[in-house]
């Protein structure tokens, strides 16, 4: 018996040494035994939707905040930053805003505004992962897609207040002849801004400006976007202006330059046109936006545990 023993104790013994090294292999919270490595999970999905509101943590990594979706790409980092042309940009991939590279359950990103950030990172469960920043102690949650299965329209429609951001000014083309005469009718300009309180917007009554920078802004005050319950595609706007009064419409998408809007009080509908398109976190030159977009959390976010995880 005891050669026996002997025996089990040195397959033992190289059991436990061989399960110790995963050769680049990735290791998921719940299950560990080796599966594939991180660079294969990273390339296992199309797209990663960044789930902004479960976000653990009090810190910012911009273009995470930023973004709709990721993806990785064979060293290649996208992103989907913009609502226009979203599932169209870069075959739906959007644009590329760095490299990155993956070992050892670490994610380094290197991003062509923001730099280098590293990442360790934990599989949740099958098509969720965790990109904790151990810089900002911050947590993003992705969820995996591949792109014939993700929903491009419903996260378009659910981020309407961000696509109105996405031109420097939307330009007056079409009032119907049916509708009372109302104030608004003099309204040719309007501007909905990123950044700061993220609801402010302006409006002017110029016409005919060729360059979006040179029109005078008559007006501001701030703005909101709504829902209207079993109808996906129809949101609310209205327009609070600064002492005097509110405009309210009914806003619909025409395409990704195009909206209607509705003046319920008057029964006059109006299109505007989008003047200047802002491609978020860099232009058609490379540099990067004056004013970029971040997304808003709608729920409170919580303190992260996995302060100090990477051992």
């Amino acid at each position: 018996m005891k050669p026996l023993k002997l025996l089990l104790g040195f397959a033992l013994i190289a059991t436990l040494f061989t399960s110790c090294y995963t050769d680049d292999v990735y290791i998921d919270n719940y299950n560990p035994q080796p599966s594939m490595s991180l660079n294969q999970l990273l390339n296992s999905y199309e797209l990663w939707y960044v789930d902004i509101n479960q976000t653990v943590g009090y810190g910012q990594v911009p273009f995470l905040q930023m973004a709709f979706t990721v993806s990785f790409r064979n060293g290649r980092f996208y992103a989907n930053n913009n609502l226009v042309g979203f599932g169209t940009q870069g075959n739906g991939f959007g644009i590329q805003v760095g490299d990155y590279d993956a070992y050892n359950g670490i994610l380094d990103v290197y991003h062509l505004i923001d730099g280098f950030v590293t990442f360790d990172v934990y599989q949740i469960n099958s098509n969720t992962i965790e990109l904790y920043d151990p810089y900002t102690d911050t947590s993003y949650f992705l969820k995996g897609y591949q792109r014939s299965n993700f929903d491009y329209d419903y996260v378009f429609y659910d981020n309407i207040h961000y696509f109105l951001q996405e031109y420097q000014a939307w330009e007056k083309t079409y009032t119907s002849q049916a509708g009372n005469i109302n104030e608004f009718d003099n309204e040719n300009y309007l501007q909905f801004l990123a950044g700061g309180n993220d609801s402010e917007f302006r409006s002017s009554q110029d016409y005919g400006i060729a360059n979006p920078d040179n029109i005078y802004w008559d007006y501001t005050g701030i703005y909101g976007v709504n829902n209207i319950p079993g109808n996906l595609y129809l949101k609310t706007l209205s327009l609070n202006y600064d002492g005097f009064g509110n405009e309210f419409f009914e806003l619909s998408v025409i395409n990704d330059g195009l909206i209607r809007l509705f003046h319920t009080a008057s029964g006059t509908t109006y299109e505007f046109a989008g003047r200047g398109y802002i491609q978020f976190m860099r232009n058609a030159e490379g540099k990067q936006t004056e004013t970029p977009k971040f997304r808003k959390f709608k729920s409170e976010r919580k303190e992260n545990p996995r302060e100090n995880s990477r051992v």
